[in-house]
């Protein structure tokens, strides 16, 4: 069951972290672009977890942007567990690949120094070429992330899940929502 979420046989860092919030930091699919308030994927995974979590999703943000907002959105609220969702923008932006690699490590050093577990989700489904995936679980696997694999699998190409041409509707954030579920629930203690 582990190995589907990618994390099999090896050390998540800041495991026993003693930080106490949930932070789901990313760009328009944290936010929830496209739904009401409430139908975003970090309120369904609140939801699901029975855990309070929060949502700091900036539409439009890139790595760059991303990471000038760190400190105040995710390094100054104690976190436990931040979930990175980034590149989209930095894709359409044409951001070179090495760029937003470097800019997710960054942000993953600057986490796991505040102590905090971190999770790092892969977009990759119908946006990003196979590159962009295996730059990612890399990444993850180096740093003792967490991975969580195409959370936009089957959503993407499936017109009845999607508010537009990108972003998923209430239905496909909720999708997000479990398959987040899945990947991060065995090391919340």
């Amino acid at each position: 069951m582990l190995a589907l979420a990618g994390c099999a046989k090896r050390e998540i860092k800041n495991i026993d972290s003693k930080g106490e919030n949930i932070i789901c930091f990313g760009d328009s699919l944290t936010f929830g672009y496209g739904v009401n308030p409430g139908e975003d994927y970090p309120t369904n995974l609140a939801k699901l977890l029975r855990k309070p979590v929060i949502n700091a999703g900036v539409d439009g943000d890139t790595t760059t942007t991303a990471l000038g907002r760190l400190q105040a959105d995710v390094l100054d609220k104690n976190p436990r567990l931040v979930i990175l969702e980034f590149g989209g923008n930095d894709f359409l932006k044409r951001v070179p690949q090495e760029e937003t690699i470097r800019n997710l490590s960054k942000m993953v050093d600057l986490v796991q120094g505040r102590g905090a577990m971190v999770a790092i989700v892969d977009i990759s489904a119908g946006i990003f070429f196979s590159e962009y995936r295996k730059m990612y679980k890399k990444l993850a696997e180096e740093a003792g992330c967490i991975f969580v694999p195409r959370i936009l699998s089957g959503i993407i190409t499936n017109p009845s899940m999607k508010s537009d041409f990108l972003h998923p509707n209430a239905d496909g954030y909720k999708i997000i929502a479990y398959r987040v579920l899945f990947a991060i629930r065995p090391y919340l203690r």
